[in-house]
C-alpha cells in the first residue's frame, strides 16, 4: 500500500510538474539575490560608555556562515523540517500530494514545503496559502536547486528564518534566547531552537514554555530516529533544563534618544542606514540616562497622584469558572501592555478598603490603605460608572517602598529633561516625554512652550550690557496698563505671590522672581533691544515679541534651546550647539565619521566673559536663597546655578540650571495647555527632578565654582564690571511704565530636529 501510495505521488507529481514547467516556468524571477545573499544588517546605537541603546532596521541577525553553524543545530533543524534534505532535488512529491489532498478537502493550509521551498517561499512569495502559490513554491525550488549548492542553500534558510523577538537566522536567536553564541548549544538548546521555525510566537519558550518543551522533545526524538544522536545523548537532551535568557528590552531607557539618532543618520544615509550594519556611538552616558528618566517620570507621577481620579481604562467581562480565569485576564491585559513600572492588571475584588487584583505574569496584588488614596474616589459609593473600580476593572499598580503596591493611574500630564556638557554641547541624557510607546512626540526638541520666569536671565544678562548691575535699585511696585494704552485689551501683571515689596537690588528680585522687577528693566533696556541681544543665546527673536511681556518669558522655546541658551553662562559667554553623535563605524570597524566638539574661543564667543559671570552669580543667589534654594540645601554644594520657571495660570513649570560642567533643563505641562494647579510651581514640580539626576551626575564630581574673569571687581561682597562699580555706573533705575503691547499668541509649531543640530 505504502509503495502504491508512492508510485501514485510519483505519477502525479511528475505531470503536475509537467504542466507547470510549460506554463509557468519562464515567468518565475531571477534568483540572483539568493546566489549573491547579502542579509541585511540593522543600525546598532551605543552609549558614551558602549551599553546598546537600540537597534533600527527589520532584522536582529548575526549571519553565520555554514561552515561555522554547528552539526548538531544543523541535524536539529533538519530532523524537524527536512530530513531528506541532502537527498531530494527541492521538493518532496509525496509530501506535497499529502498536503495538497488535506488542503483540498478540509480548507486549511498543511505543511510538507522542504527547506528549499521555505528559502523560496520566504525571499520571492506572499504568504497567502492558495494552490498558485504553492506551484510556484515548487517552480522557484527547482530552479534553486540547479543554482545552489546543498550546503548553500541551507546556510541561507539558516540565516534568513525568522525565529521570533526580532531574530532572524540561528546565530541571532541563540543570543536571544539562550545568550550565548551557537558554537554553545546542547542537543537540547538546539532542538529547542529548531521548533521555533513553524511558529515562532507559539512555541517561544519563554512565553509558553510547556508547548514548547512538548515540541522539543519531540524533535530530540526525532533526532534520535534520524541517527543524528545516540541514545545517551538523547536521555540527557530530554532530562537537561533549559536556562532561558529573559526578554531583551531596553536595559537604558534611551527610546527618545535613539529616535533623534536616527533621524540624524538617516538623513545622511537614506534607507542604507538600516541595511549597512552602521554601530553609531552617541555622547549619552548610560547611567545618567537612566536616572533622568527615573527623575522625570518619579516627578510626573508624583503630580498624578494628586489629581482626580479618571477611572479604569477599560472593564473586562470575568468567567465564573476558576479555570477559565487566568485565560481571560491574561488575553484583556495584552491590550493593555504594562509601562514599564507602571503595571496594568484586572480586578478580582474592590471595596473602599482593600482591592485585589491580578498582573499580565499572575502574580495577584493587594492594596489596601493609602495605596488607595489616589483612586478613592473610584472606590465610593457615589462614583458614576465609568469612573468605578469594580470586578474586571483594568487598573493600573506601581510597587513602592517596602513592596507596597499603589493604585495611580497613567499620567496625561507630559514633561522633558535634557542634560548636556556646555563646553563641547555633548548631549549626556535626553527623555522626551513619560513614555516613547505612549507618544512618540519629543517634547526636549519639539515642544515649542512658554519659559516664563526661566527666561528672565536673558532680560537681565541684557541688562547687565547696559549699565545695570546686581546692585542697581527697581522698584517692586504694581503696573496697570489700561486698554487705551495697549490697543487691545488691560493689563495688570502680578508677583507670583501677590504681594509687592518696593525697592529692592537686581540680586534680590531675580532670587525672589520679582514679575514686577523684571517689567521696569526691560523698559530700560527696551523691548527691541532685548530680542536683538537673545541671538546671543541661540534663541529665535521672531518667537519672542518685541513687547514688555517678554519679560515675563511670553515667547516660545523648547528644552533644548533653553539648555543651549543657559550653556553660554555656564561656559563663559560661548555659544555652543548641541551634539548627541562621536563617531560612526560599518560592520567592519571601519570610522565612516567621526565629530570633534570646537574650542572654546573668540570666534564662538556671543556674549562677555564678565556678563556671564556676573550672571551665574545672580543665578548662584537663585539656588542658595531663592525660588530654588533647596537645590543648594539638597545637594551639599554651592557650585549650582539657575532659574525656576513658572507661566501665566501655571500652565508650564521649568527650571533650568547647571553646574559650570553639566547643564540640564526639565519642562512639565500638558500638551494641550491646561492649568496644572494653582500651588503647582516650576520650584515645585520641575527643580525635584533636575535635583534628582544632579545628585546621581555630581556625585563623585568635586565642587568647582565659576572663576571671575578679568574685568569684574568684588565691592562689598558683590560683583561689578570695573567700568559700573559703584560710584562709576547705574545704582539705582526707577524708570516709569510705557505703554505695552498684549502678549502675542505664539504658534504651537514643531520644529525640525536635523534644523535643530545643524545650528
Amino acid at each position: 500500500m505504502v509503495l502504491g501510495l508512492a508510485a501514485a505521488a510519483t505519477f502525479a507529481g511528475a505531470a503536475l510538474l509537467a504542466v507547470a514547467l510549460a506554463v509557468a516556468y519562464p515567468n518565475l524571477p531571477e534568483v540572483s539575490g539568493l546566489t549573491d545573499y547579502r542579509p541585511k544588517l540593522p543600525m546598532r546605537l551605543y552609549s558614551a560608555d558602549n551599553v546598546l541603546l537600540g537597534e533600527y532596521g527589520e532584522e536582529r541577525r548575526n549571519f553565520v556562515p555554514i561552515g561555522q553553524i554547528p552539526k548538531v543545530m544543523q541535524d536539529a533543524v533538519l530532523a524537524i523540517e527536512d530530513a531528506r534534505f541532502y537527498e531530494h532535488a527541492g521538493v518532496d512529491y509525496l509530501g506535497v500530494l499529502r498536503a495538497g489532498l488535506a488542503n483540498f478537502g478540509e480548507v486549511r493550509s498543511q505543511g510538507a514545503s522542504t527547506i528549499t521551498m521555505q528559502v523560496a517561499r520566504n525571499f520571492y512569495l506572499s504568504t497567502e496559502k492558495t494552490f498558485t502559490r504553492k506551484i510556484y513554491e515548487i517552480l522557484l525550488a527547482l530552479k534553486i536547486e540547479t543554482l545552489m549548492s546543498k550546503e548553500q542553500i541551507l546556510e541561507v534558510y539558516m540565516n534568513q528564518i525568522y525565529l521570533g523577538q526580532r531574530a532572524y537566522g540561528f546565530a541571532a536567536a541563540s543570543e536571544t534566547y539562550f545568550g550565548k553564541p551557537l558554537a554553545q548549544l546542547t542537543v537540547a538548546e538546539a532542538a529547542m531552537l529548531a521548533g521555533l521555525p513553524k511558529a515562532p510566537s507559539a512555541y517561544n519558550p519563554v512565553v509558553n514554555p510547556r508547548r514548547a518543551t512538548v515540541r522539543q522533545r519531540y524533535i530530540v526524538d526525532r533526532m534520535l530516529d534520524n541517527g543524528f544522536i545516540t541514545a545517551e545523548q538523547h536521555e540527557q537532551a530530554l532530562n537537561q533544563t533549559l536556562r532561558y535568557r529573559p526578554p531583551q528590552t531596553t536595559v537604558v531607557h534611551a527610546e527618545y534618544v535613539a529616535e533623534t539618532a536616527r533621524q540624524l543618520v538617516f538623513s545622511q544615509y537614506g534607507d542604507e542606514a538600516y541595511t549597512r550594519g552602521l554601530n553609531v556611538y552617541l555622547t549619552v552616558n548610560a547611567e545618567e540616562q537612566a536616572t533622568a528618566y527615573r527623575a522625570l517620570r518619579r516627578g510626573l507621577l508624583d503630580y498624578e497622584r494628586r489629581q482626580v481620579y479618571r477611572g479604569p481604562e477599560a472593564y473586562v467581562e470575568l468567567p465564573g469558572d476558576p479555570k477559565q480565569l487566568d485565560t481571560r485576564i491574561a488575553e484583556a491585559l495584552v491590550d493593555h501592555p504594562d509601562n514599564d513600572e507602571l503595571k496594568a492588571a484586572v480586578v478580582l475584588e474592590a471595596s473602599p478598603k482593600k482591592v485585589v487584583a491580578v498582573l499580565q505574569s499572575g502574580e495577584s496584588v493587594t492594596v489596601t490603605g493609602d495605596g488607595l488614596r489616589p483612586v478613592a474616589s473610584g472606590l465610593s459609593e457615589k462614583a458614576g460608572p465609568k469612573v468605578q473600580i469594580r470586578r474586571g476593572a483594568v487598573v493600573r499598580v506601581v510597587k513602592g517602598p517596602k513592596d507596597a503596591w499603589t493604585l495611580t493611574q497613567v499620567p496625561e500630564v507630559e514633561g522633558a529633561f535634557v542634560a548636556l556638557d556646555p563646553r563641547t554641547g555633548a548631549i549626556r541624557a535626553l527623555v522626551g516625554g513619560f513614555d516613547y510607546s505612549k507618544s512618540k512626540f519629543n517634547h526636549v526638541t519639539q515642544a515649542w512652550r512658554q519659559p516664563g520666569s526661566s527666561f528672565k536671565p536673558f532680560i537681565y544678562s541684557a541688562a547687565l550690557e547696559r549699565g545695570y548691575t546686581p546692585s542697581t535699585v527697581v522698584n517692586d511696585a504694581p503696573l496697570f496698563f489700561d486698554a487705551g494704552s495697549t490697543g487691545s485689551q488691560p493689563w495688570e501683571p502680578k508677583n507670583y505671590d501677590g504681594t509687592f515689596e518696593g525697592p529692592m537690588t537686581l540680586r534680590r528680585a531675580l532670587a525672589k522672581s520679582k514679575n514686577m522687577v523684571s517689567i521696569r528693566v526691560l523698559q530700560g533696556v527696551g523691548p527691541q533691544n532685548a530680542q536683538t541681544f537673545l541671538t546671543r543665546f541661540g534663541l529665535e527673536p521672531e518667537k519672542h515679541p518685541a513687547y514688555l511681556t517678554m519679560a515675563l518669558g511670553a515667547g516660545s522655546v523648547t528644552p533644548m534651546q533653553m539648555a543651549t541658551a543657559y550653556g553660554v553662562f555656564a561656559n563663559g559667554g560661548h555659544r555652543v550647539a548641541p551634539m548627541l553623535i562621536t563617531k560612526l563605524t560599518d560592520t567592519k570597524g571601519r570610522l565612516l565619521h567621526e565629530a570633534k566638539p570646537l574650542p572654546l574661543d573668540e570666534e564662538n564667543r556671543t556674549l562677555d566673559a564678565r556678563n556671564a559671570f556676573v550672571m551665574s552669580s545672580l543665578l548662584q543667589e537663585v539656588t542658595r536663597s531663592g525660588t530654588a534654594a533647596k537645590a543648594q540645601a539638597t545637594l551639599k554644594r554651592p557650585d549650582l546655578y539657575g532659574k525656576t520657571g513658572t507661566t501665566n495660570d501655571s500652565m508650564d513649570a521649568w527650571f533650568a540650571g547647571y553646574q559650570p560642567n553639566l547643564v540640564a533643563v526639565v519642562w512639565i505641562g500638558y500638551d494641550t495647555p491646561r492649568k496644572l494647579g494653582d500651588r503647582e510651581t516650576g520650584g515645585g514640580l520641575a527643580l525635584p527632578v533636575w535635583i534628582e539626576y544632579m545628585q546621581q551626575a555630581l556625585r563623585n564630581a568635586p565642587v568647582q565654582e565659576l572663576q571671575p574673569p578679568e574685568g569684574v571687581v568684588n565691592l562689598n561682597g558683590e560683583w561689578y564690571f570695573e567700568e559700573y562699580a559703584p560710584g562709576r555706573g547705574v545704582a539705582s533705575v526707577g524708570v516709569e511704565p510705557t505703554p505695552a503691547a498684549p502678549a502675542a499668541s505664539p504658534e504651537e509649531e514643531r520644529n525640525s530636529i536635523l534644523d535643530l543640530f545643524r545650528r
